[in-house]
């Protein structure tokens, strides 16, 4: 049973906006949220004060000094003034959260159009100050020094997959290398090199290690920027065809490491298992995904949590062409956060601007051929937090 059978309404995606990702001295966290807010606004030909509700995705945790961004997407326009605007975050999820919350505005009746934004500035903290931030989302570091930060984390994830399964090097090198090579086409990529397999497979002076085994290579950039999206129950009349959010899923998982397995990420799953049964579809009917890779052990565990492999076979999945742009289920055709960057609270967002613009052939030199279903997903934490939506062309 379809979303739209369950509610008797569609949740629309009428208008998106994007900004650049990488370092953006000139920009501010209010000017990066005029920007996209202004552009979606546009894009869904809407009038600012036909907006109801206002959901913004910001993860922060002290990375810039104001902490209390929610009204700034009102400096859009005089006719926002008032309108209700809500702050989310949940960690590296946060703008998937707010996706979420405002396509529940929209099921609930409270809101016929929603704006969603994403919005982060990090690369004016500092890397200690930013890898202290991200700690935050960990139980057993928050609040504790770390050389290696979150690479940590998931290093520890790697080394516990490598004891069980084997040696990953050269696996996630591959995945690196393919999104790269994709970023080259994104002109929102904070990296646009094609760094190639052998580069990102060995450790070297420009590529040192980070945290065993995963290298640089392996880890997403700090970064700053914002996208938003126009959620509707109705067609709004801009020059953009509208995507239809079919399904939409969430689960949360365990904070203390000691209650998961760390190799197999069952929150991730579970999300996918309640997006594509309230689509009323699988993992089949997908054309392509965009999945949450801030390190290359994550998008190789993905392969796994959504059922694409068995679990410990997800190197098939790359290694056999699988998740390559003309593969059977492209993965991370913007690059991923590994190249297009993660300016942490705008990523999920972001993910669902580019999978829209693959759905309505707008994507330019990213464009797949054709393609009709998508899946978003975004995880916070150590596969805490995790959120799918699946989007359908109209």
């Amino acid at each position: 049973m379809s979303l739209r059978e369950q509610f008797g309404k569609d949740i629309l995606l009428t208008g998106w906006g994007h900004s650049r990702f990488g370092k953006l001295s000139e920009e501010t966290l209010e000017s990066l949220i005029v920007q996209v807010s202004t552009e979606a606004i546009t894009n869904a030909g809407i009038e600012p004060g036909q907006v109801d509700e206002i959901y913004l995705g910001q993860f922060n945790a002290g990375m810039t000094p104001l902490a209390f961004p929610s009204s700034l997407a009102l400096q859009v326009s005089e006719q926002l003034a008032n309108v209700p605007a809500t702050r989310v975050e949940n960690a590296c999820a946060s703008g998937s959260a707010a996706m979420q919350q405002g396509a529940k505005a929209l099921l609930a009746g409270t809101a016929k159009t929603v704006l969603v934004i994403g919005a982060e500035k990090m690369t004016q903290a500092g890397a200690d100050v930013v890898g202290a931030a991200l700690l935050g989302a960990d139980y057993d570091m928050a609040g504790k020094p770390s050389t290696t930060g979150f690479t940590g984390l998931f290093a520890e994830v790697a080394k516990h997959y490598e004891k069980r399964y084997g040696s990953v090097g050269d696996v996630l090198g591959s995945i690196a290398a393919k999104n790269h090579r994709n970023g080259v086409d994104n002109p929102y990529a904070q990296l646009r090199k094609d760094l190639g397999e052998d580069f990102c497979r060995t450790v070297s002076e420009k590529n040192p290690m980070v945290a065993d085994p995963l290298r640089r290579t392996d880890c997403s950039p700090i970064s700053d920027g914002a996208a938003a999206v126009i959620l509707s129950t109705h067609r709004t009349g801009g020059s953009t065809t509208p995507v239809r959010l079919a399904g939409f899923g969430h689960a949360n998982d365990f904070l203390p490491t000691e209650r998961r397995d760390p190799t197999a990420f069952v929150g991730v799953r579970a999300s996918f298992e309640r997006a594509f049964a309230m689509a009323g579809l699988g993992l089949g009917d997908l054309d392509f995904a965009e999945v949450h890779d801030c390190f290359t052990i994550a998008e190789l565990l993905m392969y796994e949590a959504m059922a694409l492999t068995e679990p410990g076979q997800g190197h098939r999945a790359i290694e056999e062409g699988w998740v390559y742009k003309d593969g059977k289920l492209p993965i991370n055709v913007s690059g991923g956060l590994k190249a297009k960057g993660h300016p942490v609270g705008a990523t999920g967002v972001s993910q669902h601007v580019v999978a829209a613009m693959q759905l309505t052939g707008t994507a330019g030199d990213m464009q797949l051929r054709g393609p009709r279903r998508a899946a978003v997903q975004n995880m916070g934490g150590v596969g805490i937090a995790n959120y799918v939506s699946v989007l359908e062309a109209l």
